[in-house]
């Protein structure tokens, strides 16, 4: 039955399309002498949505029961982190099992992934996957240039279930199901609206506390359970087929929420996001790890699953050996730290300039290296009429009442140290004691009593970048200032 679809096989099998009752995969040949079948692999991607904001993780407003559901009967990561807290680089990252900084153009938001660089779904489909995309897979950016004639995650489709009903009898699949929610865009008080509290909300220390921003948050809210509640489709139609044990789900997001010093920052509202895993054939339910993951260990993880060998080029780590374990204590990864970095997000500065930097995060620790503190780390101030950025002040930051009320604000004692943070210059280095700043509002880098920790963090950091072939650490790193940029505002110098 090579070239006919599940679909097909059910109408001869008297069972009908609408029944979605497909066929759960069959073993094919693997490490193992092919006695151990392969799994579907169903990714569920968030665009823009932080930690800790699901029920799960305690937040006391969102609602997320698929996302809790997938932890509960899997495993729930507490220090998941994207390489990158930008859709492009992140989604880059996830996709090809390595750095961002190591991928060229896919480094920048609004640029293209280069094919010489290998992705996990093509490395499957290889090997006999059914493999497809909805709605956002890799991007934002162009696909050609990087000499690609599909989207890198795979063939689109219209949704889950057309995608099935394409796919061969007895073959296993890989589907990435991309939604575009929490991304901004919202519509102004639908998440008030829909029943939330606005006086339920743990404003994040880092935006001023008042109605106009909890509102925004509910806003955000209410996506985020929109985002939930399709992910709840999707298992449902792995129910109805048949496919849910073999089926190796992850629920997860790019990059952290679209508001000020969170998203397209280092800070962990912009790189700490949800992830849990759930796949019942291997993977022993009810377990929380709070290793250190990076969403770059989700294509080796995809890999290995499959009975295949990750790339040698993969810098991420599968993580198979922690799903499997059946354990939750600490220490199973042997990480005891995490690397971040960002490169140009948005064309907001003269020139198109990026603003770089790289982070090592730790358990009781965050230092960031800003490899230009003479650019503005949120883009340029400039209004409108700009002639290389025909958009707002500020640009890296997304359009938000959060935003226009605090840069309508800034003047305002109350306002103006949250604008700050946010908008202002920085130093070239940061350091952020976790233990007494979680929040990490207060730069301790110049305080002598943390001078043995910035210099170790910093050897760290450096060291591990270099080993990792980073431009930034060999001296080269301008070359992401010359990158193209694909966006929509046509960039003029």
């Amino acid at each position: 039955m090579g070239k006919s679809t599940r679909r097909e096989f059910l109408k001869a099998a008297g069972l009908g399309a609408a029944s979605l009752a497909l066929t759960g995969s069959m073993p094919l040949s693997a490490q193992d002498g092919g006695t151990r079948p392969r799994p579907n692999i169903l990714l569920c991607i968030a665009d823009d949505w932080s930690w800790p904001h699901a029920s799960i993780a305690g937040d006391p407003v969102v609602r997320t029961p698929a996302f809790d559901r997938v932890a509960r009967e899997g495993v729930l990561f507490e220090n998941a982190f994207v390489t990158a807290p930008s859709c492009t680089p992140s989604r880059s990252s996830i996709l090809t099992g390595q750095w961002h900084w190591r991928l060229e153009e896919g480094g920048n938001l609004w640029s293209t992934l280069p094919a010489r660089f290998a992705v996990y779904p093509d490395l499957l489909e290889k090997a006999g996957y059914h493999v497809g995309v909805t709605r956002k897979g890799w991007g934002p950016g162009r696909i050609e240039p990087g000499g690609r004639t599909r989207n890198p995650a795979g063939q689109s489709y219209k949704d889950f279930r057309a995608f099935l009903e394409a796919c061969p009898h007895g073959a296993p699949f890989c589907f990435w199901f991309g939604s575009t929610d929490p991304h901004r865009p919202y519509k102004q008080g639908s998440g008030v609206k829909s029943g939330m509290k606005p006086q339920d909300v743990r404003v994040p220390a880092c935006l001023p506390d008042n109605e106009i921003v909890r509102s925004d948050l509910c806003d955000y809210y209410g996506e985020v359970q929109r985002f939930d509640r399709e992910v709840s489709e999707l298992l449902g139609l792995l129910e109805a087929s048949g496919d849910m044990d073999n089926t190796l789900v992850v629920v997860t997001g790019d990059n952290g929420l679209p508001f000020p010093r969170c998203k397209s920052n280092l800070y962990d509202l912009g790189t700490h996001v949800p992830l849990a895993i759930r796949w019942p054939a291997r993977v022993p339910g009810g377990r929380i790890v709070k290793d250190f993951v990076s969403l770059q260990d989700l294509a080796p993880t995809f890999i290995e699953a499959a009975n295949l060998t990750p790339p040698s080029e993969m810098t991420g780590h599968s993580l198979i050996a922690i799903l499997t374990s059946g354990r939750s204590e600490h220490g199973q990864s042997g990480r005891d730290h995490v690397l971040t970095g960002k490169e140009r997000h948005a064309w907001v500065r003269k020139g198109g300039l990026g603003y770089p930097c790289r982070a090592i995060r730790t358990h009781d620790f965050l230092y960031i290296r800003n490899y230009e503190p003479g650019r503005w780390p949120a883009g340029d101030p400039v209004d409108g009429g700009a002639p290389y950025y025909p958009n707002w002040s500020y640009g890296d930051i997304d359009g938000s009442p959060t935003k226009t009320y605090m840069l309508e604000h800034a003047d305002k004692t109350h306002v103006r140290k949250l604008f700050e943070l946010a908008c202002a210059k920085r130093p070239a280095e940061e350091l952020y004691d976790l233990r007494r700043d979680p929040e990490q509002l207060n730069n301790v880098v110049g305080v002598p009593d943390y001078a043995a920790a910035r210099k170790e963090l910093a050897a760290a950091l450096q060291a591990e970048l270099a080993a990792t072939g980073d431009p930034r650490a060999l001296d080269a790193g301008d070359v992401f200032d010359r990158y193209p940029y694909y966006g929509g505002q046509q960039p003029r110098r």
